[in-house]
This record gives C-alpha cells, structure tokens and sequence, in this order.
C-alpha cells in the first residue's frame, strides 16, 4: 500500500493527499491506496505545481512508513528537524 506526499508550494512544509486528493498535513490522514490508485492520484497532484511540489509515493503500512526510506519518511512526518537549533542560536544559546 502506498500513500502521496510532497512539499506545499507556499511554504515547503511536508503535505501529503487526503481525500478526494486534497492537501493533508498529517501522515495519518494521507489516503491509502493501492498501487493502481495510488498511481492515479500521483498523476492528478503532479498535474497541480500550485499546491504539490514534487509529489512521489511512499510505502505504508497502516500509515507508517514501511519501504527503503521509511527513515526519512518517518524523519519528514515528524516535521522540520533544524527549528530547535536554530531557536538556540538566535536568541543566544548554545547551537
């Protein structure tokens, strides 16, 4: 099973498609889809640059991220990794 994610053209957060292939922001929202389906939908959000920036599939099971890259996918569903380390060095801690 796989589902779709991409980054949102407006401000790069991770996104992946939902029902009726809307935008989601959670993985636990994403559509699960077989793999005739899931090649579908991939097509219609590559088709729609204005929100899906580079969409591509990813193997789930029961919404988590099961193939290869399950790593990074599970790295990307948790959201930005650098927003702690950044915080500290701007307002003058250690970072």
């Amino acid at each position: 099973m796989k589902i779709v994610t991409a980054n949102r053209l407006s401000d790069g957060r991770v996104i992946y498609v939902g029902v009726d292939n809307q935008p989601v922001e959670r993985i636990d929202q994403a559509s699960v889809l077989d793999d005739p389906a899931a090649a579908v939908v991939l097509a219609d959000v590559a088709g729609r640059p204005d929100v899906f920036v580079n969409p591509y599939l990813v193997e789930v099971q029961d919404h988590a991220p099961s193939g290869r890259d399950r790593l990074k996918e599970r790295i990307r569903s948790a959201g930005p990794t650098v927003g702690h380390s950044v915080d500290l060095h701007v307002n003058g801690g250690v970072g």
